[in-house]
C-alpha cells in the first residue's frame, strides 16, 4: 500500500470524526444552547450543505496549486472550523464553525479520490478509494465513540478541541507522506464542467444523494431514538456508534472489493437491502438486541455504496474527474442534509423518533430505482453503438477477392 494512501486515510479519519460525532452529542448541544432537538439537527444540515457548496468551490480554487498543497490548505481550514465550534458562545456561532470545517470536506475527499486512484493500477482504483475512505469508517469505530465519551464526560466543547487536534495530525500526515505532485496542467473550468453534461454522471450523483441520505435519515436522530424509544441509557450510545462504525468499515471494504468486479449488481443489492432494513428499523428500534443489529446493517449497507458510486463518477467523468469527484462527495452530504431536514420535519410533526426511518427507506428505494434506470440507459447506449459499428463495417463476404 502506498504510504500516501495512509496519509489520506489519516485526514479522512479527522474529517469523519467531526462529521459524525455530532450525532452522539446532539441532545447535550441542544440543551446547552436552549434549542430543540430538530433545531440542533441543523448542525448536521448546515455541515452537509457546507460540503455541497465547498466541494466545487475549493476544488476550483485548488486547480491553481499542487494537489498536495491544496490538501494541506483544506486540513488547515478544517482545524479552524473545529476550534470555532469548540469556543462558540452561541448556537449561531457553532453553526458557523461547522460550516467552516465542512468547506474542507468535499474537496479533500474529491481531490484525495483522484490522488488515490492515480497511485494504483486501473483495475485497483476502487480498492484504493476504499482505502482512503477506511479512515472515514474507522473514525466511526474509534473517533466518534471516543468523541462522544469525551463529550459526555468533559463537555461537548472538549470533543471539538480533540477533533481539531486530529486535524493537526492529519495535516502533518499529508505534509509528510503525500508525494509532491505538479499542479494539474491543462485543467480548465469549462473542461471540468463538461463532465456534468453526461447523464450517467448526474444519475450516479442522484443515487449518491438518495442512497446515502437514507442512512442519515435514521442516524442523525439515533441518540434520542435509542434512549427514548429503545430504552438504552445515554452511556450506551457510545457503543451503539461503535457498532455503526464497525458496519461502515465492513461495508466499505466489501464495496471496494466488489466494485471493481460487479459495480451495478453491488448497487442493486446494497440499495435494495438498505431500503428494507431502514423500513424494518421502525419495528426493530423497540428492542435493544434487534436495534443494535439493525444499526450494524445500516452502516454496512450504506457504506457498501460509497466506493462503487465514487468509482462510477470517476469512470463516467474520465478526462475531467477532479471536480466531478468532489461534487459527488458534496452529493453524499446533500443527501445528509436532505435526510436530516426531512427527519426533523417528521419528528416535529409529532410522528415520533422512529418516523425518520420511513423517510430513509423511501430515499434508498428511490436510489435503487435510479440505479435500474442508469443501467438500462447504459445498455441501450451500448446496443446503439454496436449497431452503428456493425453498419459501418463492410461485409467481407461480399467483397471480391483480388487475383
Amino acid at each position: 500500500m502506498p504510504l500516501a494512501l495512509l496519509a489520506l486515510a489519516i485526514g479522512a479519519f479527522g474529517i469523519g470524526t467531526t462529521e459524525f460525532v455530532i450525532m452522539g452529542l446532539l441532545p447535550d448541544v441542544a440543551s446547552d444552547f436552549g434549542v430543540s432537538i430538530p433545531m440542533a439537527g441543523f448542525l448536521v444540515t448546515g455541515y452537509a450543505l457546507g460540503v455541497v457548496l465547498g466541494a466545487p468551490l475549493m476544488t476550483i480554487l485548488g486547480t491553481r496549486v499542487s494537489r498536495k498543497r491544496m490538501l494541506m490548505v483544506l486540513m488547515g481550514l478544517f482545524i479552524v472550523g473545529n476550534v470555532l465550534s469548540a469556543v462558540a458562545p452561541s448556537f449561531g456561532v457553532m453553526l458557523a464553525g461547522r460550516v467552516v470545517a465542512s468547506l474542507a470536506h468535499g474537496a479533500f475527499f474529491g481531490i484525495g479520490s483522484v490522488v488515490a486512484a492515480g497511485l494504483v493500477a486501473p483495475e485497483k482504483k476502487a480498492g484504493a478509494i476504499a482505502m482512503m475512505f477506511t479512515g472515514l469508517t474507522v473514525a466511526n469505530v474509534v473517533g466518534v465513540p471516543l468523541g462522544t465519551y469525551v463529550g459526555q464526560s468533559a463537555g461537548w466543547r472538549a470533543t471539538f478541541f480533540v477533533v481539531a487536534a486530529l486535524g493537526v495530525v492529519g495535516l502533518l500526515g499529508v505534509a509528510k507522506l503525500v508525494p509532491e505532485q505538479p499542479k494539474p496542467e491543462g485543467v480548465r473550468l469549462r473542461h471540468e464542467l463538461a463532465a456534468f453534461r453526461n447523464v450517467q454522471v448526474l444519475l450516479a450523483m442522484a443515487m449518491t444523494v438518495l442512497g446515502f441520505g437514507g442512512v442519515f435519515a435514521a442516524i442523525t436522530y439515533i441518540t434520542p431514538m435509542m434512549t427514548e424509544v429503545t430504552g438504552f441509557a445515554d452511556s450506551s450510545v457510545t457503543w451503539l456508534l461503535v457498532l455503526f462504525g464497525l458496519g461502515m468499515v465492513g461495508g466499505n471494504l466489501i464495496g471496494g472489493k466488489f466494485a471493481d468486479r460487479a459495480l451495478m449488481p453491488l448497487l442493486y443489492v446494497s440499495l435494495g437491502a438498505l431500503s428494507l432494513v431502514l423500513a424494518l428499523f421502525t419495528v426493530t428500534a423497540h428492542n435493544t438486541v434487534t436495534a443494535a443489529i439493525t444499526i450494524v446493517l445500516i452502516g454496512a449497507l450504506g457504506f457498501a455504496t460509497v466506493p462503487p458510486l465514487q468509482k462510477r463518477v470517476l469512470d463516467q467523468a474520465a478526462g475531467a474527474p477532479t471536480l466531478a469527484s468532489a461534487v459527488n462527495i458534496g452529493a453524499f452530504n446533500l443527501g445528509n442534509a436532505l435526510a436530516a431536514w426531512l427527519g426533523g420535519m417528521v419528528i416535529a410533526a409529532g410522528f415520533g423518533y422512529t418516523a425518520p426511518n420511513w423517510v430513509g427507506a423511501a430515499l434508498a428505494a428511490s436510489a435503487l430505482g435510479l440505479a435500474v434506470v442508469s443501467h438500462l440507459l447504459e445498455r441501450r447506449t451500448a446496443t446503439a453503438h454496436s449497431r452503428v459499428v456493425t453498419a459501418s463495417t463492410p461485409d467481407m463476404a461480399a467483397v471480391p477477392a483480388n487475383h
